[in-house]
């Protein structure tokens, strides 16, 4: 139905369950259920994006909401028909998952009709923009027995078997089984509640013998880093030491050239390089004789005699100035 703003339109609400027996009709019931996104029984879809917009509205009209039977307010009343009110809903509530709630005043006739079951069920009147279908405000709530939206039911009965089910339920959460008590639940529950206090404790102080706090971790984590970084370095030097000793031997020796000199080097420094070079030293045969050349000055004459002629004079029983006279070096 439309009111006299065409971008206004009233949406006949009729839908709900639930159930409790109450000696007074609730004082407060959900008028629009939580969620930005309403849907109605009959597929009709409305937004409650603004709830507090639900509220300005009913603080600005000033007015109690009627609440009356199937609608009449807006289906008898325009046709002249008596249309009369079983309460009034004298304030709205914006709750915090979005809901919407009245506060309801009854009159003894809509008491009677609660109590006694006449009426199970209330639909409330939404005042909607009819581009957005953005819920903007309450115009009434009617009893019925035909509801719309999922809201609970006036007139709930409680029976024994519903308490003794929901107390199996409780059990089977709590991991207790089906013959614990009441009094065995709770002090279930209060043993969990220590538990938790107790973990929270623990992870808010952690035991040194198997934690430690990370500004000591990082600081040894960085000595350790900075210990390899050091042995790192010791051990390179140390090999490099160990390379060019063996390196210098094998030239004296004659097993290698100085030309392949660079490539042994290289050989040496891979991975188990240098025990492969002094095995290879080791059964090479001498590929280079020493000449004698780094005992000639740039001039030719001798500046000192090699070891072969060292030799060759202690053999012929002459000295090196004899090898040097007569020799002809």
């Amino acid at each position: 139905m439309r009111t006299e703003n065409s971008n206004i339109i009233l949406a006949l609400n009729m839908d709900a369950t639930g159930s409790e027996q109450q000696a007074q009709p609730p004082k407060a019931i959900m008028l629009v259920p939580p969620g930005n996104h309403i849907e109605g029984r009959d597929g009709r879809t409305w937004n409650n994006t603004t709830p507090a917009k639900i509220i300005q509205h009913f603080e600005a009209n000033g007015l109690d909401i009627p609440v009356d039977i199937e609608h009449a307010t807006h289906l008898k009343a325009p046709q002249g028909n008596p249309a009369p009110a079983v309460g009034w809903c004298n304030g709205l509530e914006a709750r915090s998952d979005g809901s919407v709630w009245g506060n309801i005043e009854w009159n003894d006739a809509g008491r009677d009709m609660v109590l006694n079951r006449q009426y199970r069920y209330y639909s409330p009147v939404f005042v909607v923009a009819s581009k957005s279908m953005e819920i903007a405000g309450i115009a009434s709530i009617a009893l019925t027995n035909k509801p719309n939206l999922e809201v609970s039911a006036l007139n709930r009965e409680e029976t024994k078997g519903e308490e003794n089910m929901n107390i199996t339920q409780l059990l089977t959460a709590l991991g207790l089984p089906a013959t614990a008590t009441f009094e065995d639940a709770l002090n279930h529950i209060g043993k969990l509640k220590g538990d938790l206090t107790l973990a929270l404790n623990t992870a808010n102080n952690p035991p040194l013998d198997k934690f430690v706090p990370k500004a000591d971790y990082d600081l040894a984590l960085n000595r350790v880093t900075e210990a390899e970084t050091k042995l790192a370095e010791h051990s390179k030097a140390v090999l490099e030491t160990a390379i060019n000793t063996e390196i210098t031997a094998a030239l004296k020796a004659g097993k290698i050239t100085p030309a392949t000199q660079d490539y042994h080097i290289e050989q040496c420094r891979q991975s188990g390089g240098l025990d492969r070079f002094k095995a290879f030293v080791a059964a090479a045969p001498a590929v280079a004789i020493d000449s004698a050349l780094n005992t000639k000055t740039p001039d030719g004459t001798e500046t000192a005699m090699n070891s072969e002629l060292m030799k060759m004079a202690e053999m012929m029983g002459n000295t090196a100035e004899d090898i040097k006279k007569y020799g002809g070096i």
